[in-house]
This record gives structure tokens, sequence and C-alpha cells, in this order.
């Protein structure tokens, strides 16, 4: 697919194959790594009309202790406040307490609202793969983030150590608001949770200088919407395609393209995790991919001190992806998923900078250091491209 350069057709392109616009008047600002919390808390003690929270991983830990208090004092000041959370994520892991106990109780007893998305019961083989993967914090249906993290201990950090991931988020006001709103709602309405009133839609100013788009995806058979997004915004890039994401193991289709995009003499780079990871099939799958890239002229970094959470794409100076869509199997055809697509030179100049210092920390792939493929790659490949099989 090619598109021509420019902001103008290439919104128009993208509002063919994903239903929505990019839409003027959006104030952005990254948010990495432990800061996320500050930035959430800050704003949730700042709401006076509803705070709606949807997450795939809430663990017991410090950040969820400030959370939780923030979330209990604004609900006995009168505030509504919505909680879903994903109970295959949020479930007991590395002798962590489960979600449940810990967490949900403290929510119901300060007068916070709590579902499950999905729960597993008796049906747990139709619903494993049907999660939502979705990191969504709306204040006020007018401020929105979203990005790639969870509320844990390992979101803590400046993403230098092992134990404190990397990760990319974006704090967003302007009308894609409007559709991270929906997008809880929908999931909302699932979980048994009654509509949401009139006042958590309001009137959104349209005061900054970004254009955005929220997009959310869901499983199906076919290209999901999160596939047509990502298709859209690789195909806009003309200088420069810089992808940086945790799971790197993509549809042939996908790989195809970044191909015929360096082809095209665009300057293709893969930021991946290195050996900080939390799926070791996955790693290999990703590194299955490798010697494939490198032959056609793609250049692959792999991030060094811990892992490697951030789902970002930059493209040329003006477009940026921000959320929590992954590239594999299960972000583009199994999960719900949701990003914010900017077009915004500002936002573009920052995430070039997290660029610059990420790769300061990461070491780069060559077909004679670690860019070979093997068959415990290749059969890490076949089992998670097996998710993407419409069955």
């Amino acid at each position: 697919m090619a598109l021509p350069p420019g902001f103008r057709p290439f919104n128009h392109a993208f509002y063919q194959s994903t239903r929505v616009r990019l839409e003027p008047g959006h104030r952005v600002e990254l948010v990495e790594n432990g800061a996320i919390f500050d930035e959430l808390i800050d704003a949730i003690r700042q709401a006076t009309e509803s705070v709606h929270i949807l997450v795939f991983i809430w663990r017991p830990s410090e950040p969820s202790e400030r959370i939780l208090e923030a979330l209990c004092e604004r609900a006995r000041a009168g505030v509504a406040c919505r909680v879903i959370v994903d109970p295959v994520g949020s479930q007991e892991v590395r002798g962590e307490h489960d979600f449940n106990p810990k967490v949900e109780q403290r929510l119901r007893e300060g007068g916070v609202e709590v579902h499950y998305f999905r729960p597993l019961s008796g049906r747990w083989l139709g619903r494993l793969f049907g999660r939502t993967h979705h990191k969504l914090v709306l204040i006020d249906g007018t401020v929105g983030f979203t990005g790639g993290f969870g509320i844990w201990k390992s979101w803590q950090g400046e993403g230098d150590s092992p134990e404190e991931w990397r990760d990319t988020n974006v704090r967003v006001e302007g009308s894609a608001v409007r559709e991270m709103q929906l997008a809880f709602a929908r999931s909302w309405q699932e979980c048994g949770g009654a509509l949401l009133p009139e006042s958590c839609f309001p009137e959104l100013p349209h005061e900054g200088e970004g254009h955005a788009a929220f997009v959310e995806s869901s499983g199906v058979s076919g290209i999901s919407d999160a596939e047509r997004m990502l298709r859209m915004v690789f195909a806009e890039a003309h200088e420069r395609l810089w992808i940086a994401n945790a799971y790197f193991t993509p549809p042939k289709a996908i790989l195809e393209q970044l191909l015929e995009k360096r082809k095209q003499g665009v300057d293709v780079r893969v930021l991946a995790a290195g050996p900080v990871h939390d799926w070791r099939i996955v790693r290999a799958s990703q590194r299955s991919t490798y010697e494939r890239m490198l032959k056609g002229g793609v250049r692959m970094w792999e991030y060094q001190p811990s892992m490697m959470h951030s789902k970002t794409v930059l493209v040329d100076d003006w477009l940026s992806v921000v959320g929590s869509t992954n590239l594999d199997a299960l972000s583009l055809h199994r999960m719900r998923e949701g990003s914010l697509v900017v077009a915004d030179r500002r936002l573009a100049s920052k995430l070039e900078t997290c660029w610059e210092r990420d790769l300061a920390h990461s070491k780069e792939v060559t077909l004679a250091r670690g860019g070979r493929t093997n068959p415990w790659r290749r059969f890490a490949r076949r089992v998670t491209q097996w998710l993407a099989v419409d069955r």
C-alpha cells in the first residue's frame, strides 16, 4: 500500500481504514516509566465528576496502595469511581496475592464500583485469550491516559534495572478522550455495569495544537482494527519508521511491509525487549524474525537493563503511536487493545529523544551477533503465530 506524503491524504486514508479521523485540538504529553503513577494520582485527586480505570494488570504493590488511597478519597467526596480489572492479567504471580482479597475489598469498602472483565468461571478455554489488554484512566471525561502501564511494582522507577520496566505512556486532552471513554463504557456494560450518565461525555475544547485519534480493537476473524491502524501508519513512512515494541513477533504481512518500506529507502528500525523478558517463548519468536529483517536492511536493537515494555511508533517527523498494542498475535487478533495516533511534531520530537536515550542502553543486533535464527526460534515463532489462525 502506497500513500502520498502529508497529513491530509494520510488522514483521509486512515479514516477509510479505521473509521476514525485524527481530529484537531489535542494536547498530548509523554509520561515515561514510574512518572505515570504521580501523574495518575494527581489527576485522580483533581476529579470532580468521575474516575474510570480499565487495566490488564493490577496487583498489590506500593503503586496500588497510592492509587487506592486517592480513589477512595475521591469516592468519599462523591466522585463516581468505576474500575474494571482483567482477572487473567491480575491473577496471582510469583508469590504475590491475587487481586481479589488485597485490592477489591478495599475498593468496594471505599465506595468504588468494581467489575472483572470476563471472569473465566467454567468457560476458561473459550475466554482465555479474549482478554482486555487496555490501559485506560479517564478523569471527568476530559483527561485520558493510555500506554503500556499496569498498576504494579514493575512500572516504578526509571526502566534501568531488571525490576523496573521501561515503558511509555501519554496524557491526552481533546476529542480522542471521548473515544477512550466509549471504550471504557462498552467494557463496563459487558461487565454488568449501568449505562454511564451524559455528564461522562462532556463537550471537549479544541485548544491543543495536535491532531489525534484513539483506535480501539478487539479480536476478529481477518484483519483487526489494531492491524489496520498499524499498517496505515507504517505505510505513511517516507523517511523514517522507528518501532519500539515489547513483543515484536508480527504476522508475515507486516514483516513484508517493513521490508518493502526499507526497499523504498525508509530508515526502518526496531527496538525490542532484550535479555530481561517475561516470556521466554515470545522472545525466541521475536528473535526468529531478526535474520530476515537484517538481511533486508532493517536495523534491530535489544534493550538491556530491564524489560522494554513500550508500544510506540515514530514516523518521519510528525506522526506517532502510543498505546497498549503489541506487535504479536494476541494483541492483533485476540485481545481488546487501544492506541492513540497523534500528528504532532512536538510529540514526535520527544519520542525521538526517548529513542536516542534508549539506544544508549541497547545492543544492536547483527547477523554475526545474535541475528541468526535456529530451530528453537523457528518453533517458538510457529507457536506464537498459531494464535493468529482463525478458528
